[in-house]
């Protein structure tokens, strides 16, 4: 069952759908909320910080919301794939299916909701005066690397819960501490300089300052940046699809 590609196509899409109709089926506004969130965390976080970083940070609405939807994003992705194997042990106890499925519908769903966010980015930007360049479309090379790095992730998570509940419980406490370690609402330049190394070896806080360059500020990312978002993405998708593969079979008997 679900052998061809077309079968898994059409799983994928249901599974997507599934998601969506899950999430909004009991809300009065539905897929609008997609759009409020984020734009409502950026004015709370406008408010209390712009007046702290006003004289370091220009733009400070759409300098945060271009980390936040790339953390929102990362975060929702991974969590989500981490736990589609456990989410769907009645579908998968029953039936054959892919197990990889479930991760990546996951994941796409939750892309679906990132490029919802950047409507919202877009239209902050127009509101707050920035510039529109051609540089921005640049911004799709960390975008594709992003993508990489939460599959490859995403699918080391999914086996490591499937064999260890509490992977959930670690992995909520490190997504927080990965927020204040990506810079979202705070300039590189108030961290301490013999800190400031400890952030460049973070992939996700160098996705979002080649994200920043391309949308903000008129400039290609560094190379060096782009080379080491690139590696440390391909690794852990490599990384993802093995460990995956090998564990595929005997994920169900986890369950």
């Amino acid at each position: 069952m679900f052998d061809t590609v077309e079968e898994k196509r059409f799983l994928l899409k249901q599974l997507v759908k599934r998601d969506f109709t899950n999430k909004y089926k009991e809300s009065v506004l539905g897929i609008i909320w997609s759009f409020l969130n984020p734009l409502l965390i950026m004015i709370i976080f406008t408010v209390i910080f712009s007046v702290l970083f006003r004289q370091q940070i220009h733009n400070f609405p759409v300098y945060f919301l271009t980390g936040r939807i790339v953390y929102d994003f990362f975060v929702a992705a991974t969590s989500g794939a981490m736990h589609s194997i456990r989410r769907n042990r009645g579908i998968l106890t029953k039936i054959f299916v892919p197990r990889y499925v479930f991760a990546v519908s996951s994941i796409c769903y939750e892309f679906i909701n990132f490029l919802i966010t950047l409507v919202i980015l877009f239209g902050v930007m127009i509101v707050t005066g920035q510039e529109f360049h051609l540089m921005m479309f640049a911004s799709i090379i960390p975008i594709i690397f992003i993508i990489i790095m939460i599959f490859g992730v995403g699918l080391i998570l999914a086996v490591l819960n499937t064999y260890f509940s509490d992977v959930g419980h670690f992995y909520t406490i490190f997504t927080l501490l990965l927020m204040y370690a990506s810079a979202l609402f705070y300039p590189m330049e108030i961290v301490p300089a013999n800190i400031q190394m400890i952030f460049t070896l973070n992939p996700l806080y160098i996705a979002i300052t080649c994200l920043r360059d391309t949308m903000m500020y008129n400039v290609f990312p560094e190379i060096s940046s782009l080379m080491y978002l690139a590696i440390f993405s391909i690794m852990l998708f490599g990384v993802g699809f093995l460990l995956f593969r090998i564990y595929e079979k005997k994920l169900v008997l986890r369950l």
